[in-house]
């Protein structure tokens, strides 16, 4: 059985800084095949990728950090949301954030696997442990679902995709497109541990994760490139192609 332990923290603000010293500080503990969950706002506000609201045109801010984004007219525009593709991701506002952010917009961290390697990095060497993940989380939005799911939009010491391609089902059937996203899983099983708005913990420490296969190593640029799909691939590219993108500003 999948356990999660979320930890409380203090309140994350511009006055904090330093990411490893954040982690140090709140997490004491850690045991071999474990995995830690951390919010990329955290991050995001430790790394100083935050942008003070006054004066500052929202959409132009969407427009700069989004990969595509697109123009449109629905009720969501009036409460300031765009869809945009961020990091291979279809997310609203390119994943700018409002909520517990003083008075500030907090843009997703610039390089989240970068973010998720120097923890794993840190916390292999503090705890003295060879098996260990780290995910970035985030929260995004589900078409024809009201509600916000967790996804990762980085991920350190296992592999983000099981693959099931050309294993048989428990019918002999065998098997021809299935693959199991274990880093996106994970993110959402924490995010639901960690809430979306007071509770103060936006780390979390998930353990016995029995289908995960750890690496003793980071992530590397070829993996991140196979856990993406491209737009064409996809099985809804008939949706993704059939509107005009805009490109943006990455």
């Amino acid at each position: 059985m999948v356990i999660i332990k979320t930890i409380k923290t203090e309140k994350v603000t511009e006055r904090n800084k330093g990411l490893v010293d954040f982690v140090d500080k709140n997490i004491k503990k850690l045991a071999e095949r474990s995995v830690v969950a951390i919010t990329s706002k955290v991050i995001s506000i430790l790394e100083g990728r935050i942008v003070k609201k006054k004066g500052i045109n929202k959409a132009d801010l969407v427009e700069a950090e989004s990969e595509k984004y697109l123009v449109y007219t629905n009720d969501y525009c009036h409460h300031d949301f765009t869809l945009s593709i961020k990091n291979n991701l279809l997310i609203p506002n390119a994943g700018i954030d409002e909520s517990n952010a003083f008075d500030h917009y907090i843009l997703w961290p610039k390089d989240p696997y970068k973010s998720a390697r120097i923890i794993w990095d840190f916390l292999r060497e503090k705890f003295k442990i060879k098996n260990l993940g780290v995910i970035i989380t985030d929260s995004r939005t589900t078409p024809l679902r009201w509600g916000t799911t967790g996804v990762s939009i980085g991920f350190c010491g296992f592999e983000g995709l099981n693959n099931y391609i050309g294993r048989r089902d428990i019918f002999g059937r065998k098997l021809k497109v299935t693959k199991a996203n274990i880093a996106d899983g994970l993110a959402a099983a924490a995010v639901v541990a960690m809430g979306e708005g007071e509770e103060r913990t936006p780390l979390a420490i998930i353990t016995d994760v029995k289908n995960i296969k750890f690496k003793g190593r980071a992530t590397t640029k070829r993996e991140m490139k196979s856990f993406r799909i491209a737009m064409t691939e996809d099985i809804y590219s008939p949706l993704l192609l059939g509107v005009r993108w805009i490109e943006g500003g990455e």
